[in-house]
């Protein structure tokens, strides 16, 4: 079976972290773990960030795609593929096609029929799409430029945040950019300036403590990571890592319980 990376699944899809990982969190996607604890993605998982990244380019508010696409994976039953589904944005709701059927997919409540369409998977049409902002415009830039010019797509991302800086995405990516290039110490500036206009957002505590636990500051990565499990105890991976690192610290008692958190939040 093909497993793909993360960078994989960016460089196929054009997804950016920030849609991948909130879908993790809210265990939409479900990818395994390889040798060095990355993240491989099967082929339906490729499936449904595709869908996902479809969703949000048609501008579904992220929570809103968790929430549709946590639905129409209960609905459809583990392990079964999403093939022959319709998936699409109409205003700012997420409406699915199965067969004669047509349904609202956060609610479940039937809808009128679609118009005539092609068959195929996991496809995704917007039939409204609200203008572009100045600051998304330019984070969509930048994730065009990360792979082949990361300098410009860096700058990029920071021209999305002056622009609006209560946009999560940037933060996230650029954040994720620099952690990769080795420079922990901007990334936490990053993410800390983040956190000022996002105290709420799970991920972006969840990105810091990454950082700060990179950067070799083990306490201060422990405190981020129980913030982020404070705002969203289902947050599986933040228990992983707390777990790693006490248990690194010789805290057997509190790495055990947030292994125990982490295994009982795993599917299956």
């Amino acid at each position: 079976m093909t497993l793909y990376t993360m960078r994989e699944a960016q460089a196929l899809l054009g997804i950016p972290r920030s849609v991948a990982a909130r879908l993790i969190a809210d265990g939409v996607v479900t990818p395994s773990r390889g040798a060095r604890r990355e993240y491989l993605f099967t082929f339906q998982d490729m499936v449904m960030l595709r869908t996902a990244n479809s969703l949000r380019e048609a501008r579904i508010p992220s929570r809103r795609i968790s929430r549709a696409l946590s639905r129409l994976k209960a609905t459809r039953g583990q392990g079964v593929p999403l093939t022959g589904v319709r998936v699409r944005a109409i205003g700012n709701e997420v409406a699915t096609r199965d067969g004669v059927r047509q349904w609202q997919a956060e609610s479940g409540q039937m809808l009128m029929d679609f118009e005539p369409d092609e068959a195929g998977a996991a496809v995704v049409h917007t039939m409204h799409q609200a203008p572009a902002t100045k600051a998304s415009a330019w984070f969509h830039a930048a994730c065009e430029l990360e792979a082949e010019a990361p300098g410009q797509a860096e700058q990029a991302y920071r021209r999305a945040l002056s622009l609006d800086g209560g946009y999560l995405e940037p933060y996230l990516n650029l954040g994720c950019m620099l952690c990769d290039a080795g420079h922990f110490g901007e990334a936490v500036a990053l993410y800390r300036c983040g956190l000022a206009h996002l105290p709420n957002e799970p991920l972006m505590h969840f990105n810091l403590a990454v950082a700060l636990e990179d950067d070799g500051l083990q306490a201060e990565a422990l405190a981020s990571y129980a913030h982020c499990i404070e705002l969203a105890p289902g947050f599986a991976d933040a228990h992983f890592n707390a777990a790693r690192l006490y248990e690194s610290l010789g805290d057997d008692m509190r790495a055990i319980r947030h292994f125990n958190a982490y295994r009982k939040l795993q599917p299956g």
